[in-house]
C-alpha cells in the first residue's frame, strides 16, 4: 500500500470523525456541546427571576445551589422533574444568569443535547483543566425501557465511576419523570422482580443531591404568573380570557401563561 493510498484512507477517516473544535472556555457565558465539540454562545435568554412565579420553593433552592457552584463551594447535581411547561428549563437559565451577574466570569452554562451524551466524558476531561465552574444542562432527558447503557453512564457520571464529573462541574437535568427511565407494565408483571427493577431505576434519580418536583399550577398561581408578565410588559388583560385560554389548551402552566401573554402582546402590537 503506497503513501497516497494511506493518505486517502486517513482523509476519509478524518471526515468520518472530524476533530473537536477548539474552544475558549473562559470567554463566553454559555456553550452548546455537540458531537464535534463546543459551540460558544455570546448571550443566552433568561427571564428575570421575579417573573418566574408559582415555583417559589424550587426557585430558591436552584438559585442557592447555582450560587454555591459559582463561588466554588460544595453544590449538588440537580434533577428537575415533573409537569411540562412549569419553568424547569427557564429556572436553570435564570439562576445561571443571576450568578453571572453577581459573580462575573465565575460560572458558565453548557447545554448538552441528548444526541451528544456519549461525548460527555470527553467534555468532563476538557472542563477539568479550566479555572472556572460549569453547570452542564441536559434538558428533557428520558431513557427508554430497553436502554441500559444510558442510565448506567449517567450513574457513573454522577457518582463513583472513573469518568465521574470533575469538582468544578455539576449537572442540571430536567425530565418529565422522576425515575427518568420509562416505566411499563412489566414492572407489575413479575411480582418477584418488579420491586427490585423499580428500585434500581429510582436509584438513578437518587444520585442527584437536589431533586425538585414541578406540578401543574392552580388557578391562582396561573393568574399570578400572567399578572407578573402583564405588569412587566405593560399589557392589559382580564381573568376570563386568561382562564378560557388555559381551558382550550387543557392545562394551567407557566408555558400556557407565557403563550397567553404572547397573544396579548401580539394583539397590542408589541414585542416581547
Amino acid at each position: 500500500m503506497n503513501d497516497a493510498t494511506l493518505q486517502r484512507i486517513a482523509d476519509a477517516l478524518e471526515r468520518l470523525a472530524p476533530p473537536l473544535r477548539t474552544t475558549d472556555w473562559t470567554a463566553h457565558p454559555a456553550y452548546v456541546w455537540e458531537e464535534n465539540g463546543a459551540r460558544p454562545i455570546d448571550a443566552f435568554q433568561a427571564l428575570p427571576l421575579d417573573l418566574l412565579k408559582g415555583v417559589e420553593a424550587q426557585k430558591a433552592a436552584i438559585v442557592e445551589n447555582v450560587a454555591r457552584l459559582a463561588a466554588g463551594h460544595a453544590a449538588h447535581d440537580m434533577l428537575l422533574w415533573g409537569s411540562r411547561g412549569m419553568g424547569k428549563s427557564a429556572l436553570v437559565r435564570a439562576a445561571v444568569g443571576k450568578a453571572q451577574q453577581d459573580n462575573p466570569g465565575s460560572v458558565a452554562l453548557v447545554q448538552v443535547g441528548t444526541d451528544a451524551l456519549e461525548g460527555l466524558s470527553e467534555l468532563f476531561a476538557l472542563l477539568a483543566r479550566e479555572q472556572r465552574n460549569f453547570l452542564i444542562f441536559i434538558d428533557d432527558i428520558g431513557f427508554e425501557h430497553s436502554d441500559m447503557a444510558g442510565p448506567r453512564h449517567l450513574r457513573s457520571w454522577l457518582q463513583g465511576g472513573v469518568e465521574a464529573r470533575p469538582v468544578n462541574v455539576r449537572l442540571a437535568v430536567t425530565s418529565n419523570r422522576r425515575a427518568i427511565v420509562a416505566r411499563d407494565a412489566a414492572e407489575q408483571a413479575d411480582p418477584l422482580n418488579a420491586r427490585d427493577e423499580l428500585d434500581d431505576r429510582l436509584a438513578l434519580a437518587d444520585r442527584f443531591g437536589l431533586s425538585l418536583g414541578f406540578h401543574n399550577c392552580n388557578q391562582d398561581d396561573y393568574l399570578a404568573i400572567i399578572g407578573g408578565y402583564a405588569d412587566e410588559y405593560g399589557l392589559a388583560w382580564n381573568e376570563h380570557d386568561a382562564l378560557e385560554w388555559a381551558r382550550r389548551r387543557g392545562a394551567r402552566s407557566g408555558r400556557t401563561a407565557w403563550q397567553f401573554v404572547t397573544e396579548l402582546a401580539g394583539r397590542a402590537g408589541k414585542s416581547l
